[in-house]
Parts: C-alpha cells; structure tokens; sequence
C-alpha cells in the first residue's frame, strides 16, 4: 500500500492552522462507495477533507482519528467488502473538501486560533471560544475586533503568533481591538494597533470616500441610512453648516449628491479634521467647503446657513443656540438634530407609515412623495413612536425660543419628519428631526 502506515494515535504536525496530515482508510479503488457508505453511517468519515487516490489503484478515506478503532477495519474487510484489503495511513498534506473550504470566517478564525492553542500543549476550553470574536468591522486589509474579545491571559502569552494567526485566518494584514470611547467631547476611541504599522484605511460608501485612523477617529456604520437619506435632499444651492462634522460623514454626502453649494464643516477633533482635510481633497470637493477647526460654541458665524447639521448623540443640545445663530435671519432654514430618545415597545404590532414629504420643503408636508421626489434611495421609515415625537414636540418649542430671544421676535416652527437611525441600545433609539424654522413677517 502507498501512504506510510502510523499508528491512529499519532497526530499530525500543523501549519497555518491546517492539518499537514490525517489519517485515512486506505483500500481498492473499487470499494469507493462500499467503504464510505459505512464511514458516513457509523460517523467516522473526516468530511473535512476530501478523498485521495493514491498510486497502485488505491484510494484512502479520510476518518476521525479519535474515533477510529481497530474493530472497524475488521469489519470493513470481513463483511462490508471481503474481497477488499484495508489498513489504516497517515496522509500527507491532505485537501480540505468543497464545505470545509466554504466555512464561515468565523469557523476559520476558531480552527486556526484552537490548532495555535493546542500546538501550544494547552487544552482548548469553551471558555477560549467565548473569548472569541463574533463580529468586527473590515475596512479593507484592517480588520477592527471588539473590545469584548480576547481578554484571556492566554492571549497576551502568545503574542505576536496569535495576532498573526488570526489576520491570516481572516484575509486581512492588520489588526486592531476596540475599546471604549475617551471621555470628554472629542470621542476619540480607545483603539489597540494590534498587527500593523498604521490604522490608516479607506472605506468606500455610497460612492464617497473616507479615510481615517482608526486609532485616532470614530467610524459608525450604523449611521449608513441617514448618509444616503441627506444625499437624497434637495438642497442644490444651499449653504450648510455641519456643526459636528467628524471625519465628513454627512458633510460629503451633502455636497457629493445633495448639491449643496457650500458647506461650513465644524469639528474640533485635530484628528478627525486632518482626515476630513484628506476626504474633501479624495472626492473634489474641497473648494466648497471651509473647516472650521476648534470649539462651534465660539463659532465666528452667524447668519449664513440654509440648513443646519447637528449629528452628535447622545444630545447635540449645546449645539443648539449656535444652530439658531447660524441661521439666516431673512428666510431661516431646516435644522437636522440628532437625539437618543428613551423608547419601549408598543404593546400592538408596528406597521410601516407612509412616504414622507420632500425633507425641508416649505410647502409642506401633507402630500406624499412622488418616485421622483424620494432621490437616491431613501429608506422607507415606520411610524414615529410617541416618545420620538414627545421629544420633537419639545425640541421644537424650546428651538423657538431660542429663535425669538435671538432676534427679538417669533419665527414659525414646524415639525417636517423624524426619521429612525438605529437602535443605540436596548429601548433606546438613535433618531434625527428635521424642524423647519422659518421667520414670521414683521
């Protein structure tokens, strides 16, 4: 027989997280189907791997080496196939099977980190699997894991293997762990380069490019439907001032495909404005945009804007009177605050509402949109919950007086959509309310 014969207890050597060998039944090329009909039956053919033909018109099974016994080969060859001849091999360098091939990223990373583990001598526990991450972020060759992950002590024993080790299981060529936001109104993250030199990447949205340090700056794919919901505004023509612009999020789907004419863009993170500098420049945008870098409560500016951005949660209220100022005092504008609102579920089922309104129009409001009307890819939304438009109604009335002592006379106000970003954290929900706000006549 070909193959070199070992005994079933021996294991095979390990590389990159694959078996270099495994053990397998080896008989007569016609006995095939014979012998892997009793494999699958008794639960002992390794479906990992596939089957190999091997020189001699032999062909060897793979099976689970820690199930395998003796008895079995005799029961092949006396009474599956007496005429067949069986012994039990070690294969080298066998091929992993079409499934074993399409396992999930997260089957891989554990096969690779359990084999770096028990090549270690150390036995694999659940508790390491738990340890495990179940999700992470890609932003091309960096992948992001949460902070909840590989908090083990084992972990910081193996180092450098194991970091590289799980960026090979993956496909990416740097790692980096998550931590809690820092305090304070920068919201730098709390990033670990765990495998790499930088935590620069790119991440390609709706069209629009963004790059950033992950260590330095915060990206939230979550906020993805409200990106594309301000790119589908119809703004052509209108200044917009970003109070909390990061790294672009929405300052570039406003003047990528909303049309807005100009954009003042304010952020006070040095590193989120070297990256917004990068992003304005990636997508042509520059000339149309000023940075305004440092605190927007001591913002030099005032009676510009036609539309408002206040994209910070949990509450972008101190925000609120340099929105009011910005505002321009002959016609007013939209304001688009974003808030986390505490909701809990209705008791009845919730049922989808009906198109909105043209977001910021000032004819407003009754009629349902037309297909051209919803741009590019606005989300269908359900209905407002009556916490979301509890909060509204209050942010509403205390914008107008905001509005009133700021000029010295009463504007209009009006409610035009609340529009559900995601659920920020059990019963509590990420929402964002375009108020319209408009001066009343002399």
């Amino acid at each position: 027989m070909a193959a070199a014969l070992l005994g079933a207890s021996e294991k095979g050597t390990l590389k990159d997280g694959k078996a270099t060998e495994v053990s397998a039944v080896v008989t007569e090329t016609r006995f095939t189907q014979l012998y892997r009909e009793y494999l699958e039956k008794q639960q002992l053919l390794d479906k990992r791997h596939r089957v190999k033909k091997l020189p001699g018109g032999t062909v060897a099974l793979p099976v689970v080496e820690e199930t395998f016994i003796e008895q079995h080969l005799q029961e092949l060859k006396m009474h599956v196939a007496p005429e067949s001849t069986c012994v039990l091999a070690r294969i080298q360098n066998p091929l992993l099977s079409k499934r074993a091939q399409l396992r999930s990223p997260a089957q891989k990373l554990r096969s690779a980190v359990r084999c770096l583990v028990e090549g270690r001598g150390v036995p694999w526990s659940a508790g390491l699997e738990r340890d495990l991450p179940r999700a992470w972020q890609r932003h091309g060759d960096l992948l992001l894991v949460s902070e909840d992950s590989f908090r083990a002590p084992l972990w910081e024993e193996l180092g450098q293997e194991l970091w590289e080790t799980v960026a090979a299981a993956l496909g990416v060529r740097r790692l980096a762990k998550r931590g809690r936001v820092a305090p304070g109104g920068t919201r730098t993250p709390r990033v670990t380069l765990l495998l790499g030199d930088d935590g620069w990447v790119e991440h390609v949205d709706d069209g629009i490019r963004y790059t950033f340090d992950v260590t330095q700056c915060m990206f939230c794919p979550g906020n993805v439907t409200e990106k594309l919901r301000v790119a589908s505004l119809p703004c052509a023509g209108e200044v917009l001032v970003d109070l909390y612009a990061g790294i672009g999020y929405f300052t570039l789907p406003f003047l990528v495909h909303a049309g807005v004419a100009f954009v003042h863009a304010c952020e006070w993170n040095p590193h989120a404005v070297a990256a917004l500098r990068r992003n304005l420049e990636l997508n042509g945008v520059a000339d149309r945009c000023q940075i305004h870098a440092g605190d927007n409560r001591k913002l030099d500016l005032e009676d510009r804007a036609d539309r408002v951005n206040l994209g910070l949660i949990p509450s972008c209220q101190e925000g609120w009177p340099v929105a009011c100022r910005v505002l321009r005092r002959d016609r007013g504008g939209v304001l688009h605050i974003h808030h986390n609102v505490e909701a809990f579920p209705d008791p009845g089922p919730r049922v989808k509402g009906p198109p909105q309104p043209p977001r910021g129009s000032p004819s407003g409001g009754e009629e349902p949109r037309s297909a051209a009307d919803c741009g590019r890819g606005t989300p269908v939304t359900v209905a407002p919950k009556v916490e979301w438009r509890r909060w509204a109604e209050s942010a509403e009335a205390q914008i107008g007086i905001l509005l009133e002592q700021l000029h010295g006379k009463p504007w209009r106000t009006r409610i035009l959509h609340i529009e559900p970003v995601k659920s920020y954290a059990p019963h509590v929900d990420h929402v964002v309310l375009d108020l319209e706000c408009r001066p009343l006549p002399s």
